[in-house]
């Protein structure tokens, strides 16, 4: 085979792969999503519980816009953890709100004055995220990907921002299984687009079963 014929090969096979690997990632998203929301539902229906329990004039579940591929805004779902007017409360406090921005969007939860008591308990053992299995079952989200962020912290993207936004933000990814929030920007944004360079489904069950060990050892959780 030539080497011009060579090069044209490799390029129509990669689509090829790529097209494959969607495929079989969103197949692994729904059935994934689908599965654990049904044995997760009597976890869910406590949490509900203990969240009304704690706060009965609150709402059960916070959204929140996210950027998510290709720039699409979309609301991610959250147990909620934080108080009723949690932005406006840390707003009032210019110092603090101050600490957020420079702290990677992110405060001690002894000092966030916007977190409920039930609420350091979800942060922690991460189960406020288990809503956003809806968002995968929407394809909103992939149970594994680049987490998705406020419009805000594109800003930490720079020139690589459509680089990190060219695949569906996740439930869990690469970076929080290298640290999560112990791991701030800039180095942040390399665990990202690393995922992005790399991503395959074995990647995506390596990070799976990865996140388990994570998530029981609660490292970078708050």
């Amino acid at each position: 085979m030539s080497l011009r014929n060579h090069t044209n090969a490799d390029v129509k096979a990669a689509p090829r792969s790529l097209t494959l690997n969607n495929a079989v990632k969103r197949t692994l998203d729904v059935t994934g999503a689908f599965f654990g929301l049904i044995f997760l539902l009597p976890v869910m229906i406590l949490i509900a519980i203990l969240i009304k329990t704690n706060d009965p004039k609150g709402s059960v579940f916070f959204k929140q816009k996210r950027i998510g591929q290709h720039g699409n805004v979309f609301g991610i779902y959250k147990f909620r953890s934080m108080v009723s007017n949690a932005e406006e409360r840390l707003k009032q406090d210019p110092a603090l709100y101050a600490k957020y921005i420079a702290n990677n969007y992110k405060l001690d939860q002894d000092e966030d004055p916007r977190i409920t008591n039930i609420g350091r308990f979800l942060r922690k053992t991460s189960l406020d995220e288990l809503p956003q299995l809806v968002n995968v079952l929407k394809g909103e989200m992939s149970l594994v990907g680049p987490r998705p962020v406020v419009k805000d912290e594109l800003i930490e993207y720079g020139n690589r921002v459509s680089e990190f936004l060219s695949v569906k933000p996740g439930v869990t990814g690469y970076w929080q299984v290298c640290g999560r929030s112990d791991v701030g920007y800039p180095e942040r944004v390399d665990l990202e687009l690393h995922y992005v360079y790399h991503q395959s489904v074995f990647f995506d069950i390596k990070i799976l079963f990865k996140t388990v060990w994570t998530v029981l050892l609660k490292r970078g959780a708050y």
